[in-house]
């Protein structure tokens, strides 16, 4: 089914690209047909679309998983006028954004309504964030404001109750190769069943890393995967068995290398996997390790360097559960 109305999507330079060379940007899917996994939600968002009107929106999932994507296709497939905003690049603050904001919702538009995607929003302060409440609260008449983030906890708890929150589930990894192998033939590169999945594996849930590392390994319309990315794939359980069997000076040295070679800087999936087998590293220790990984995943956003901060949790790991 198709969607009419009118489309006006301003960037951060204020321009829609027209064409793109990155696949990711490429291949983004434009309806909600095309759009993979969360049937139930689909199913509520094509309520929101036939009705033609929407509430405000809390998008809530990891990274990479189509928060974004469903946020513009909602604004391409309503009769609105859009402005995208990405709050993580001026990191805490709304700053002069929150002028911008005011000054696009309070001028006349050409649509029905207006739409303000916030994407990212998590990385904004309580304090920019009450600011953001009062902006919702202000212009919520001719104004729908759409919010992404990774960590809805993170989000204020009068933000959310203003929101429909949905919970984005990333899709099987059956249908993220498949998405891929679509891609793939699109774009006429040769490639192996094997390689679509070495490809899935290193970089799922997140489809957005998936595709972009099958762009970067596509040379002459030839998808090549190179040994960083056949390590990437099984990292996280090479990184267990060394905490199940290594002693501590073992397991301390073989993470860390493992931790350089695989060339991965996003260990959200990690914390979970931790979490979800410490019975079989752990047991006996479960209690504070769960607190290492707590602590250790609240502080994630804020390292500069993620794989020291990775093993730093792993060394507050290893000397809890192993004696030598």
């Amino acid at each position: 089914m198709e969607y009419g109305g009118h489309w006006n999507l301003f960037t951060e330079r204020d321009t829609l690209m027209i064409e793109h060379t990155l696949w990711v940007e490429k291949f983004r899917p434009q309806t909600l047909e095309s759009y993979i996994g969360n049937e139930e939600l689909k199913a509520k968002i094509k309520i929101y679309l036939e009705s033609g009107d929407i509430p405000h929106l809390l998008l809530v999932g990891p990274a990479g998983t189509g928060k974004t994507t469903l946020a513009k296709l909602l604004a391409k497939n309503m009769n609105c006028d859009a402005l995208y905003i990405n709050a993580s690049t001026r990191i805490g603050t709304l700053e002069n954004r929150e002028e911008r904001i005011s000054d696009y919702c309070s001028t006349v538009g050409f649509s029905q309504f207006k739409m303000v995607i916030l994407d990212e929003a998590d990385y904004l302060t309580p304090t920019s964030q009450a600011s953001l409440r009062s902006l919702m609260e202000t212009f919520s008449r001719y104004t729908r404001f759409i919010l992404t983030a990774n960590y809805v906890e993170r989000i204020i708890d009068p933000i959310q109750s203003r929101c429909q929150v949905f919970k984005i589930i990333p899709p099987s990894k059956r249908d993220v190769a498949i998405r891929l192998a679509g891609v793939l033939d699109q774009e006429g590169v040769e490639y192996t069943v094997d390689d679509v999945g070495t490809i899935v594996t290193s970089g799922y849930p997140d489809i957005r890393r998936v595709i972009n590392s099958a762009q970067r390994q596509t040379v002459n319309k030839v998808l090549k995967v190179d040994k960083f990315a056949m390590i990437a794939a099984d990292y996280k359980l090479k990184l267990l068995e060394h905490l199940k069997n290594d002693s501590k000076s073992q397991a301390f040295n073989n993470i860390r290398q493992l931790l350089a070679d695989s060339q991965v800087n996003n260990f959200t999936e990690l914390y979970k996997l931790l979490y979800d087998e410490i019975e079989t590293y752990g047991k006996g220790h479960v209690a504070p390790v769960v607190l290492i990984i707590a602590e250790a995943q609240w502080t994630d956003s804020f390292a500069v360097d993620k794989e020291i901060h990775i093993m730093s949790m792993i060394i507050k790991i290893l000397a809890e559960i192993k004696t030598k």
